[in-house]
């Protein structure tokens, strides 16, 4: 993978992007994914500098683009702008001999240089270039002797963001994760090194032990995120019967401000794509009772890795186990629409799409009247309002208590005296509209969750 470029004048790397624009792609939709791609590259911490585009019917199996734009790609990073071979060139002793004796009709020889595909004496300050589509290993290899500079395609580069933005114990394993096994199959050994001076059979069973090693410390990971969640899912089951929301939706869609603005938090807010990547859950504000407990989640992105998805599970079932869904969308986005459906299509993949949800549609303090009247006419089930705005959050904390109450279902209980703790349980996981004792026992009037009112049923009649 990387390592942070730190220059000393304290100016930040530069990068270039790659995009193919493919035919079975619109304008509108490749321009956003470029855009996108260099909204990533940008919280990563580099400046774009360049784009190389290219309209192709498909991708070239060695290096993603033609060759004339190889040789752009080439200029603007220092490199040889062709795929070269990391082989040396072996000797031959009559032609050696035979440039001795022309040697006043042959150019200088040039020195071999160890600089993996770049030209002797290139100077470009390119740290990166970025490509908007999934590269092979040999795909990302030729690329980077084309370059002479690293290579990340979108997968890449989403798991750097991750690697870098993971705070909590259970992210950086999950993130781990999805970064070695992204890195595996992409193992290499050096051209120049000593396994190639040592013969081919060495440079192989050196590169197999390197594989082996990330494949038990993978393992050793896997074992420790087991660990994390089981030690979660003791938390989760003092939730179960708790009311909660979580907000899910597109990375920098609004969900962390919109998470302070109704928990009263501090949660990190910040205009950059991901990021929050733990799970914060805190209690509705003004608190009621029960409490209502708010989580906000991971967010998503078109194209997000499988390997991440499959590592953040964990994190992810807080929405798959949710009361109710708030999918938050950044309504100023000219991309709003796909990044709703890769929200769903996700949720769907995590086993949360049928919980109930309400689409929110923030930021509208960016929109003019009149593409808000429209939005408004097509979507009329959403919620328009802005996590600025405290009228708009105030009506927003509004129907998430009223929708536990409507499906509340009322019930009423005689609790022996010897099972009272049930009573304060009632308390805490519901409404109690009356309470009278008896004599043998707890007349109850409850209001709550189906599912906990056949659980406190059960519990009551159950024998000691």
């Amino acid at each position: 993978m990387i390592e942070d470029h730190i220059r000393e004048d304290g100016a930040r790397p530069k990068a270039v992007l790659v995009a193919i624009k493919l035919p079975d792609v619109s304008p509108e939709a490749f321009a956003s994914s470029v855009s996108e791609l260099e909204r990533l590259v940008t919280t990563l911490g580099y400046d774009v500098v360049a784009q190389v585009t290219q309209t192709r019917t498909h991708l070239a199996p060695g290096a993603v683009l033609g060759e004339g734009k190889l040789e752009e790609l080439g200029a603007l990073t220092g490199g040889p702008g062709e795929i070269t071979s990391p082989v040396p060139k072996k000797s031959n002793k009559a032609r050696s001999r035979w440039e001795q004796e022309n040697a006043a009709f042959t150019p200088e020889a040039e020195e071999p240089d160890d600089t993996d595909g770049r030209e002797p004496g290139a100077a470009s300050d390119i740290a990166l270039v970025a490509v908007d589509h999934d590269l092979g290993p040999s795909q990302a290899r030729n690329l980077e002797r084309a370059t002479g500079t690293t290579v990340l395609d979108r997968t890449g580069v989403i798991i750097e963001i991750f690697h870098r933005h993971a705070k909590s114990r259970q992210a950086r394993v999950q993130v781990e994760i999805a970064r070695l096994a992204y890195t595996a199959p992409r193992l290499r050994e050096s051209p120049s090194g000593k396994e190639r001076q040592q013969g081919r059979g060495a440079g192989e069973a050196s590169l197999e032990l390197d594989r082996r090693k990330i494949r038990d410390r993978i393992a050793e990971l896997r074992q420790d995120l087991e660990r994390i969640m089981a030690e979660q899912g003791t938390r989760q089951k003092a939730r179960r019967d708790a009311r909660t929301v979580a907000l899910v939706g597109y990375t920098n869609a609004g969900k962390s401000s919109l998470m302070r603005s109704l928990t009263g938090s501090q949660v990190l807010v910040e205009d950059k794509l991901f990021a929050t990547l733990d799970t914060t859950i805190r209690a509705l504000y003004p608190e009621v009772t029960p409490r209502i407990l708010v989580s906000d989640t991971v967010g998503f992105i078109k194209k997000l890795p499988h390997d991440l998805v499959a590592s953040f599970k964990s994190t992810l079932d807080e929405a798959a186990e949710a009361s109710v869904l708030l999918h938050v969308v950044d309504a100023a986005d000219p991309d709003w629409e796909a990044q709703h459906e890769v929200t769903l299509e996700v949720l769907r993949e995590i086993g949360a799409g049928d919980v109930p949800k309400l689409l929110v549609m923030n930021k509208v303090d960016k929109l003019d009247e009149a593409r808000l009247a429209t939005l408004s006419q097509r979507w009329p089930e959403a919620m328009f309002l802005s996590a600025r705005l405290p009228a708009d959050v105030a009506r927003l904390r509004a129907y998430v208590v009223s929708f536990f109450e409507r499906n509340y279902v009322a019930a009423e209980f005689r609790v022996p005296y010897d099972r009272q703790r049930l009573v304060s349980e009632m308390h805490e996981i519901g409404v109690v509209d009356e309470t009278r004792y008896e004599d043998d026992a707890v007349f109850v009037r409850f209001r709550g969750e189906a599912a906990a009112v056949e659980r406190l049923r059960g519990a009551i009649t159950r024998d000691p």
